[in-house]
């Protein structure tokens, strides 16, 4: 069995420290080139920074050593904060590979600070032996190989089981091999936190979309029915999902506006759920996606 080690140091150190500026560019410049570090610059008497460094604590540890937390007291480390110019606190930062990639000023709500750290948390995914990993078992998926990319998916999952990326992809690889309900079944496996997940998210939509391409009719059948009636909004509507399973998700979107444009209310709006459900299937930023959203607006709003 394939095995995988997540660990480039990142487990040996305390997920959240207190530190000094005197050790400043080890736990936090250096360290940033193993694992994202996000420092907390904060002070006893800041109110906002007793809920915010609580909540910022509690992402990070959640996210299992994927990213690092640093506080930093600018009562007692004034010269690391005024030459990171920290004019305010909380002011919180970003760290990899050396250097400050993003962050904020003020309190934020908790979901905000989960979105933050999550963002950060996958800077770090994007190196390292599980990022290698998931590369090769896309590779595999993509060159038809998709019983040795679950196996290399779910080694993956067994190093770090909060991977939604990984999730995503033994979900994806059960799909290729037409197994719908396994597919289903390690999606929905996958821990809460990650539920949400814009690469799981995107699995769940394929899924539906297979389950219906099983019921899927003949096109040719269909383009007859809506050629003797071009209002029959069940014949459009199942021959976009016939054109989908068939591989022609352009045919499908095209199918799918024409029905909401003639009728955006028929059978409680399925005509735009389905193509939401075929946009979430996509990549985001495929011309297909981009375009028919551009349609499906200038339609609402004509």
């Amino acid at each position: 069995m394939l095995e995988l080690n997540a660990g480039s140091g990142a487990g040996e150190a305390p997920l959240v420290k207190d530190i000094s500026e005197a050790t400043f560019v080890e736990d936090v410049i250096e360290a940033s080139k193993e694992v994202p570090i996000i420092v907390d610059f904060w002070a006893p008497w800041c109110g906002p920074c007793k809920t915010l460094g609580p909540a910022l604590e509690a992402a990070v540890e959640a996210a299992g050593g994927k990213v690092r937390m640093i506080k930093v007291n600018v009562d007692e480390n004034q010269q690391v904060a005024a030459q990171l110019r920290v004019q305010s606190i909380p002011t919180v930062y970003a760290f990899k590979d050396g250097q400050p990639v993003d962050g904020f000023q003020g309190a934020l709500p908790p979901s905000e600070v989960q979105r933050f750290v999550d963002k950060i948390a996958a800077l770090g995914a994007s190196s390292g032996p599980l990022a290698e990993a998931l590369t090769a078992a896309e590779e595999m998926l993509e060159n038809g190989a998709a019983a040795d990319a679950a196996q290399t998916f779910a080694a993956v999952l067994e190093a770090d089981g909060k991977n939604a990326a990984a999730y995503a992809g033994l979900a994806r690889a059960h799909l290729a091999l037409n197994e719908v309900d396994q597919a289903e079944a390690v999606l929905n496996g996958a821990p809460a936190e990650i539920a949400d997940a814009k690469e799981i998210e995107a699995v769940r939509a394929q899924i539906t979309l297979a389950r219906q391409a099983a019921e899927a009719g003949p096109i040719e059948d269909l383009r007859a029915k809506l050629a003797a009636d071009p209002d029959d909004h069940q014949a459009r509507f199942d021959l976009a999902v016939a054109l989908n399973a068939a591989g022609d998700a352009e045919g499908a979107i095209d199918e799918l506006l024409e029905l909401f444009r003639r009728d955006r209310e028929w059978n409680d709006g399925a005509a735009k759920a389905q193509l939401f459900t075929i946009f979430d299937a996509l990549d985001p930023k495929d011309p297909l996606v981009l375009n028919g959203r551009r349609k499906l607006s200038s339609i609402i709003f004509a």
